[in-house]
């Protein structure tokens, strides 16, 4: 066999957001504060900024859980919301965080089915924080994975060299025997730059090139064209 690994992104990859969960989150927010409340990426950033995300990034699930309480406390702040606003920031941590906030896209099972059979060993890698391994078991895939490497505990995020190495190291493979998979052509490009056997998933269909994909499950036909 020319792969021992395949290594997955997260987001955007295997999961996308919990239509349900987001519905309530902006009902139950826009209700406490009266208005309409809607979450875009630049007032995401900026919560993360006033909530002092550590630059070095969080290193526990202890440390996670402080940063997300003060994180929801600060953003109940900016809607105006004032009155209890610890007890909501409670609520949302334990309904919001780790707490299948994610929905997985069709076809994972079947490819985590298919490269579990096949023997290969299974990592994730992502730029996020430790509570990564948590997400994903709480989704049902924790039996096929064998390593998760985020990027607040490698201490760098793709496409830096550091965090695909460190992936490696966990299961002991090189990247000539690895494949990634990354929806995010950056990412995947930097994968591919280190050896890697490397595919961007581009769901939408609009980019189409060798090692561009629609679907999961073209990974599938590759390794059975290369067998």
């Amino acid at each position: 066999m020319k792969y021992k690994a395949i290594f997955f992104d997260r987001d955007g990859t295997l999961t996308y957001g919990n239509k349900e969960k987001m519905k309530w989150y902006k009902e139950i927010v826009g209700e406490w504060s009266k208005k309409k409340f809607e979450l875009d990426y630049d007032k995401v950033m900026r919560l993360f900024e006033v909530a002092c995300y550590p630059k070095q990034g969080l290193k526990s699930i202890d440390e996670e859980k402080v940063f997300w309480k003060r994180y929801y406390e600060e953003l109940l702040k900016g809607e105006g919301i004032t009155d209890s606003i610890e007890e909501k920031a409670e609520l949302l941590l334990s309904e919001l965080w780790c707490n299948n906030e994610r929905s997985l896209y069709d076809e994972v099972i079947e490819v985590m089915e298919y490269f579990k059979n096949k023997g290969y060993k299974i990592g994730i890698i992502s730029d996020t924080s430790p509570s990564l391994q948590i997400t994903l078991e709480n989704l049902g895939l924790g039996k096929y994975i064998d390593s998760y490497t985020c990027s607040d505990l490698a201490g760098a995020m793709k496409p830096e060299p550091l965090i695909y190495n460190t992936a490696l190291n966990s299961l002991k493979v090189t990247a000539s025997e690895s494949i990634y998979v990354d929806d995010y052509d950056i990412e995947a490009d930097g994968a591919r730059n280190l050896g890697f056997t490397s595919f961007y998933l581009d769901r939408s269909g609009n980019k189409e090139d060798e090692w561009t994909i629609k679907s999961l499950k073209e990974i599938i036909n590759y390794v059975e064209q290369q067998s």
